[in-house]
């Protein structure tokens, strides 16, 4: 006798390379294009008025796009003698990657010395640097400028570069990543006859790759985007960065916005191309530091 079996239910198959989107996904696609709208909104209006003439950028009439461009306005700019923007671009250039590759060396060793190198006064030296943080830069902002006037450091390279070579906040992050590295690396090493700065400089070094393009990132936008430091220290137009070269622009007596926005696009261009290029290591420098939200 032949036993019913009770019928299989089948579901509709899914044509490949279909897939239902979730009410919630698409919510979160939408919030993130209007973000992405929203933070492009700057960077439209730069470099659409810097194509525009004076009396175009004052009207009440809205012009979406700059049409004709006025391409001149770049030839003006760097025309210009009393805005030498080509010495500010050379001079950010400068102290930007002499201040980024400086101070992620520095803060690299640093780092590692409180993290491996076993002394007495390490956790002294250590919360030490971290009660720096607390101190707001307003209040040695004085005294670090009497320090490099008197050695005649004013309207100098070394001037403007020194007094950042050195970053507390970078040395921290270091410090968590070289604890969190693998001591097997090192002991095998040490097997090999390395001291501390063979250990150094070739295994910890070449393996902090992630947190040295994340902090080097930061790093470098930092210094090509300070102003009050390098319009106190460069008193000569010689020594002028970008920005105090662009704070010429703007006067009580006369502003010339198209000459501003060029400015402005000309030095906003290379941090956006780093910033595309290298914003992976942003994330995996934070990451492989160890802090952890």
């Amino acid at each position: 006798m032949a036993v019913a079996t009770p019928p299989v239910e089948t579901r509709p198959v899914r044509p490949a390379g279909r897939s239902r989107l979730r009410p919630g996904t698409v919510i979160s696609y939408i919030v993130l294009s209007l973000l992405a709208i929203l933070f492009l909104v700057p960077y439209y209006l730069i470099f659409r008025n810097a194509l525009l003439t004076q009396p175009e950028i004052l009207s009440f009439k809205w012009v979406w796009l700059p049409i004709p461009p006025h391409f001149e306005n770049l030839q003006a700019l760097f025309s210009d003698e009393a805005a030498p923007m080509a010495t500010g671009l050379r001079n950010s250039a400068a102290v930007a990657i002499i201040q980024t590759v400086g101070q992620i060396f520095i803060a690299s060793l640093a780092g590692y010395g409180l993290a491996r190198i076993p002394y007495r006064w390490s956790n002294v030296v250590f919360y030490a640097m971290l009660l720096t943080l607390m101190i707001p830069g307003a209040v040695t902002f004085v005294p670090l400028f009497v320090l490099v006037s008197s050695i005649g450091w004013v309207n100098t390279l070394q001037g403007l570069i020194v007094p950042g070579l050195f970053n507390t906040f970078a040395a921290f992050l270091f410090r968590q990543f070289y604890l969190d590295f693998p001591m097997d690396l090192e002991d095998a090493g040490r097997v090999d006859g390395l001291n501390y700065w063979g250990l150094y400089r070739y295994i910890l070094l070449p393996n902090s790759l992630g947190i040295m393009m994340a902090l080097g990132l930061i790093t470098f936008i930092g210094s090509w985007n300070s102003f009050l430091w390098p319009l106190i220290i460069g008193q000569s137009d010689r020594w002028w960065t970008v920005q105090v070269v662009l704070s010429t622009f703007l006067t009580a007596q006369t502003i010339n916005l198209p000459a501003l926005f060029m400015g402005a696009a000309i030095a906003v261009l290379p941090l956006v191309i780093i910033f595309i290029a290298a914003q992976r290591y942003i994330v995996e420098g934070v990451t492989a530091s160890g802090i952890k939200g």
